[in-house]
């Protein structure tokens, strides 16, 4: 078997066609895994043991029953901030190094009632905090097409997985772009969906009212499949929703907006969007220019919240509730500066970073005018796209202004690594849904054949994640 060529819909047919055993599949998972992810970098731990159990489980129902969920026996990558019982989870920190967690996140637990397979844990940016996967404690992932640039983060390890062939799909999160923009990089597919859709139950908090998970694979199919196994209202979160989904049946129309093709955005990933807006007008869809004017404050509305919300999310692990204690303090040392030891040594610095600001944003006397101000303007943004919503059924944009760059190139340039997101953060803003899709749809054996991918995605309005699939599987048809 040839496990890069397999989807979540071929592994099912193949299982059901007797062509391999879920024990015959797996094992050639880890074989692939073990033998090249050393290059690469996607995973920080293999469950090798709980995933040949369920393997063999997989394997007698299909032998009892001769039928199998869609997602049965699917090895899948988890993110390393989504967690399961019994296994480390890390979230790619030193702070929680020996955490093991006592209890499955909501999303886990319902995709274990299905039979699927974690092979293992994928590396990320440090609590998610990051865009190419080089602020992780363990290890720098890189990307499978050019393995001197960045997959993109914070679900890059996810994202290369996908690609090269280690996982069929992944579950990633998206804070502010961090499902999309490694998808984009990777040349694969990545859906944030609607704010609320998908239960936060078990994943580490970074930024509340913006994290959401999603799936990372290689076909929209695909995506939908793992999307409907996930979501749904949970009593565990508050913010989840049992969303009233809506699509749409007769002809689309499509709005650009002017604020994302602007003057910085690369070349080519300019003409690759040209490319996708002429093949959806050769496919009879509707383009429309729109304008979405209060977005060119996105990305600085997003750096105060974001921080604000990380700076609450983050108090917790102080290496004595939550996270590892250093070793070598001694017993006399004062409360304030046990923290601090902790703290300084267990986080990294770009987590450092965003805790400092985010306390500094909450602070007494610039609470109005940094963060209540900046909640103000969210509003805006999201009256934007409702306006624009109005108009046309879905909005088409760049993923990331630029093709995936080299490792270590933005690493000591704070901005600059935080303006490869400035496409992404709109919809995690206000909440609505979003699908990262490649510029030239993935094929098996293609990492480092189609030359640096470039992605392009599909907004749509809440709980119209429907009409994302929709254009994005006429888009890989034709």
């Amino acid at each position: 078997m040839n496990i890069e060529e397999l989807t979540i819909k071929k592994v099912h047919e193949g299982l059901c066609a007797k062509k391999f055993s879920s024990h015959e599949l797996i094992e050639a998972f880890f074989d692939e895994v073990e033998t090249h992810d050393k290059d690469i970098g996607a995973f920080l731990s293999l469950h090798k043991e709980s995933a040949y159990i369920v393997a063999k489980e997989v394997d007698a129902i299909f032998h009892e029953r001769g039928t199998l969920h869609p997602l049965s026996g699917v090895p899948l990558g988890i993110k390393d901030n989504i967690v399961i019982e019994g296994e480390i989870t890390t979230a790619a920190s030193k702070i929680l190094g020996s955490y093991r967690a006592v209890y499955d996140a909501t999303v886990i637990k319902k995709l274990k009632e299905h039979k699927a397979i974690f092979l293992g844990k994928n590396n990320l940016d440090e609590f998610a905090m990051g865009s190419s996967t080089e602020n992780s404690a363990y290890k720098i992932t890189r990307n499978p097409h050019d393995k001197e640039r960045v997959p993109g983060g914070s679900s890059g390890g996810g994202a290369a997985a996908v690609a090269r062939g280690f996982a069929v799909a992944a579950l990633g999160s998206d804070t502010g772009g961090s499902i999309r923009q490694p998808a984009s990089f990777c040349g694969v597919v990545g859906l944030k969906p609607t704010y609320g859709a998908v239960s936060r139950s078990g994943l580490i908090a970074m930024a509340s009212s913006l994290d959401q998970i999603g799936p990372i694979t290689k076909t929209v199919d695909d995506a939908a499949l793992l999307f409907d196994a996930i979501k749904g209202v949970d009593p565990l979160d508050a913010t989840s929703t049992e969303g009233k989904y809506t699509s749409k049946s007769e002809s689309f129309t499509i709005g650009l907006p002017r604020e994302y093709f602007i003057d910085g955005l690369d070349k080519e990933v300019a003409k690759k969007i040209e490319e996708v807006i002429e093949k959806f007008k050769s496919l009879k869809i509707n383009i429309k220019p729109v304008s979405l004017p209060h977005t060119r404050y996105a990305l600085s509305v997003y750096y105060i919240i974001m921080p604000a919300e990380v700076s609450s999310n983050l108090a917790r692990y102080d290496g004595i509730r939550y996270g590892t204690r250093v070793d070598g303090i001694k017993e006399s040392i004062s409360l304030s500066d046990l923290y601090v030891k902790n703290r300084s040594e267990g986080f990294g610095d770009e987590v450092t970073r965003r805790i400092i600001l985010g306390t500094y944003v909450l602070s007494s006397g610039y609470y109005d005018a940094y963060y209540s101000k900046a909640q103000k303007v969210r509003a805006l943004i999201t009256q934007d796209f409702q306006n624009v919503f109005r108009e046309v059924d879905v909005i088409l944009a760049p993923v990331a202004p630029t093709p995936p760059f080299k490792i270590g190139e933005k690493t000591k340039d704070p901005l600059s690594m935080y303006l490869s997101d400035i496409f992404t953060i709109p919809a995690n803003l206000a909440g609505l849904p979003a699908l990262a899709l490649p510029h030239t749809p993935w094929k098996p054996n293609s990492c480092g054949k189609i030359g640096l991918p470039v992605g392009f995605q599909l907004i749509g309005k809440r709980w119209h994640e429907e009409d994302l699939f929709a254009l994005g599987r006429l888009y890989e048809e034709n």
